[in-house]
């Protein structure tokens, strides 16, 4: 391609700004920005035709229409946008209005020039006023997450800015039965905590079945520190609401919304929630981390260790407990879904290994079992039967009648933790 002659052509179809008449020709040369090329072309064609193509005011563009003398403008009222927002990595988009993406291709049309030579307005746009940005920010561009999104609507004149979440991870353990780990809506007031016109009676006019839960406990003070709007937690499973979960914990996200604060002291953080849930509930190994890691901690294939305390409604010999545990040890478990949890849940029968079972005497009537066993395996109903769903079981192995009284989670293992890559953290 001539670009000498190029450039003169694109110079006769009318007042061009100087980076509208360099963009065509943006893969041409490295380097320089696009008002720097067309300066340069423009020079190039007056010198070798002795003609005037000056490049007149901006705003005699017949492209942008002087859009392109305003990156500055725009730069400058997408940080206001972002004031008061801890902001270390942006993004820049620009929605170009439909008649100066309709001019920049027909200025190729009519120089004869491919309608996708060079770059369109729009990348200009985000890569000039992206450069100024960073600079009045002092923060660096990311094209995968930014911490803010700016969407310059050069049609409608306005600069939106999307503050992305902040995320903490650590483990929790619970300390206390009967929390839940998520908040639990009232089934019947819907969270109202009205039935019509009078106070719900089964929430007490709370608007939840409990009133506390792991995530009322750790996510406020998370959420105020970070200064966000709203937060989400998101578990590696869950425990039942009556049992405890002890040993290492719970591995957790807590999500914050258009956070103001990024930068946290994690130890500060730490001790914080803990005081705040007053023995409750617990957290250690706390992290800033990427979003990534929410769907990692909610994807883990965890194995988990349980202590169950077991009452029978017969006698049982140590002998026979000891059998019944050996028998259960290594076992594929058919499991169809639990009448506790059947409102809940898909009808379906489910298998789940047991690795380990270790099982102790307390009394003719009551023992302490100890169970390592995969992900999804329902412990109450391995030990109880469940009326025949759960086979084999404890209670069928035994021949009496079993209930777990209380159940302790010990530990939750999972051989594919990506929970020690760095690559998932901030700090």
């Amino acid at each position: 391609m001539d670009v000498l002659a190029a450039a003169r052509r694109l110079l006769r179809t009318g007042p061009l700004c100087d980076n509208c008449l360099g963009r065509p020709f943006a893969e041409r040369s490295f380097g320089l920005g696009n008002a720097e090329r067309g300066r340069g072309l423009r020079v190039a064609v007056a010198l070798a035709d002795d003609e005037d193509f000056s490049a007149g005011a901006p705003e005699d563009c017949w492209v942008c229409e002087g859009r392109c003398a305003e990156f500055d403008r725009w730069a400058e009222r997408a940080a206001d946008a972002a004031d008061g927002y801890e902001t270390r990595t942006y993004q820049v988009g620009t929605r170009v209005p439909a008649l100066a993406e309709e001019n920049d291709v027909l200025l190729r049309e009519d120089a004869g020039l491919d309608p996708d030579a060079g770059e369109p307005l729009r990348k200009e746009f985000n890569r000039e006023v992206g450069k100024r940005v960073g600079r009045l920010l002092d923060a660096e561009v990311d094209f995968d997450r930014p911490e803010v999104q700016f969407l310059l609507d050069l049609d409608d004149d306005r600069v939106d800015a999307t503050v992305n979440s902040a995320f903490v991870y650590g483990r929790y353990r619970k300390l206390e039965r009967d929390i839940p780990q998520t908040e639990w809506p009232c089934s019947d007031c819907h969270g109202t905590g009205r039935a019509g016109s009078e106070t719900c009676d089964t929430c007490d006019g709370t608007g939840y079945l409990y009133p506390e839960s792991v995530q009322q406990l750790t996510a406020p003070v998370v959420e105020d520190v970070m200064e966000g709007v709203d937060s989400v937690f998101h578990g590696a499973g869950r425990e039942d609401v009556d049992a405890l979960m002890l040993g290492t914990g719970r591995p957790f996200v807590i999500e914050v919304e258009e956070p103001r604060r990024r930068s946290v002291d994690a130890e500060r953080l730490e001790a914080d929630i803990n005081a705040f849930a007053d023995g409750k509930v617990e957290v250690e190994g706390l992290r800033r981390c990427t979003h990534d890691m929410v769907e990692r901690v909610k994807r883990l294939d965890a194995s988990k260790r349980y202590r169950a305390q077991v009452e029978f409604d017969g006698d049982v010999d140590a002998d026979a407990l000891a059998d019944a545990a050996e028998t259960l040890e290594g076992a594929t478990v058919e499991q169809f879904t639990p009448n506790r949890v059947d409102h809940r849940r898909a009808a379906k029968t489910r298998t789940r290994d047991v690795y380990d079972v270790d099982a102790e005497l307390d009394d003719d009537r009551h023992a302490t079992v100890e169970i390592h066993g995969e992900g999804g395996l329902y412990i109450k109903e391995l030990i109880s039967g469940d009326e025949g769903r759960t086979e084999p079981s404890l209670a069928g192995l035994l021949g009496v009648g079993a209930v777990v009284t209380a159940l302790d989670v010990l530990a939750v293992e999972g051989e594919d933790e990506p929970f020690e890559d760095e690559d998932f953290f901030l700090d």
